[in-house]
């Protein structure tokens, strides 16, 4: 209906614009002097006006369909190129295009009285001067954003030596993290400042792993999607859902990253890779496996705790046994233990990228060593 609409009017126009073409053509016919003719009658004049009508008129409903596709894809084209933009670019560069015009009209009366080249000059300013602002707010995005926070570390009501103004980061959880769980708990003692930013593109691939054919990747999901529901319903914690999308971008640990760069925010993950990328970018990362062996219990050699020997070792006549926290103990000489709770002493710790490793001697083989 609205292709039907719009075809009519371009004919409407195509023929009012003949119309007035047939008008013109008339005028320039009565000048008897340029043209050896009689007096046109006002029929004759109506009568040009009429075919100058239907000729344009006809003329434009028969091109508007190709005229409206080609319309049609050129708007599918530049609105396709805008979803690659981030959305804080194009604010961002609007207002310095806008800044950049303006600049270039005060510049353009000073240039265009200039004899002969006044204007010419006057077009190249405004076009490089809107491109130079476009250019400048794009790359300079960052510090933009930041602008209110800089005048406000720098406003006389802050020079109080006695206050302290902090500024909380945003925490941009990854979707490892989500799906991990811990980072509820950790929200929920208070450790972990707002705003949390969940990216859309986050939520997508959540959505994506909730309803694959594997079991175990679907309940994987649809735990993740559980915590943050817990997270928006029963944690005292802001939570920002954000659709800033890099198109351009294909994987999501890079899209992350850059969202990062953009918020000037943390991203909390446990996955060892997104970590080491987002420290090369510059992005600050809170890894959740770290968090858990920096908070373990700190043990040292000559200490004695009691603990269940749960399995076999790896060794000849080890035993295995675990902390609650899940630190696990290897007990020299607990393979006979297997099952029963005993009295260890702690012998050495070592520490590795998987975590504290514990070894133990039985309490009762130490004293007699002694």
């Amino acid at each position: 209906m609205l292709n039907k609409i719009i075809r009519i009017s371009l004919t409407f126009a195509g023929a009012a614009a003949g119309y007035a073409l047939g008008i013109l053509i008339s005028k320039i016919l009565r000048v008897q002097e340029l043209f050896d003719i009689g007096t046109l009658t006002t029929l004759q004049e109506l009568i040009i006006s009429i075919v100058g009508a239907v000729v344009f008129g006809f003329m434009f409903f028969a091109v508007t369909p190709w005229l409206m596709k080609k319309g049609l894809n050129s708007a599918n084209w530049v609105e396709t190129e805008l979803q690659k933009i981030p959305t804080t670019d194009i604010l961002v560069g609007s207002i310095g295009l806008i800044i950049g015009l303006i600049i270039a009209y005060l510049i353009s009366h000073l240039i265009i009285p200039i004899p002969y080249i006044g204007t010419l000059l006057s077009v190249i300013v405004y076009i490089f001067l809107g491109y130079l602002g476009v250019s400048i707010a794009t790359k300079k995005t960052k510090d933009l954003i930041n602008l209110p926070n800089i005048f406000k570390k720098i406003s006389p009501k802050e020079k109080d030596v006695n206050k302290v103004v902090y500024n909380s980061k945003p925490k941009i959880l990854d979707t490892s993290v989500i799906i991990d769980g811990r980072i509820a708990d950790v929200c929920k003692t208070g450790f972990v400042e707002g705003p949390l930013v969940i990216p859309e593109f986050v939520l997508e691939e959540l959505r994506h792993i909730a309803d694959s054919s594997d079991s175990l990747k679907r309940n994987r999901g649809r735990r993740g999607l559980d915590i943050l529901n817990k997270i928006q319903k029963e944690l005292d914690i802001e939570v920002q859902i954000t659709d800033m999308d890099f198109e351009e971008i294909a994987e999501v640990d890079s899209k992350l990253v850059r969202l990062g760069q953009v918020v000037s925010g943390k991203i909390v993950t446990n996955d060892f890779n997104l970590n080491k990328v987002s420290e090369l970018q510059g992005v600050p990362v809170l890894n959740i496996n770290e968090l858990a062996n920096a908070v373990k219990p700190v043990v040292l050699p000559g200490e004695e705790m009691v603990v269940q020997v749960i399995k076999e070792g790896k060794e000849m006549g080890q035993g295995v046994a675990y902390l609650d926290d899940g630190t696990m103990i290897v007990v020299d000489g607990g393979k006979k233990h297997i099952g029963e709770t005993m009295d260890v002493t702690v012998t050495s710790v070592l520490q590795t990228a998987a975590g504290r490793l514990i070894f133990a001697k039985p309490k009762n083989m130490i004293n007699k060593t002694a």
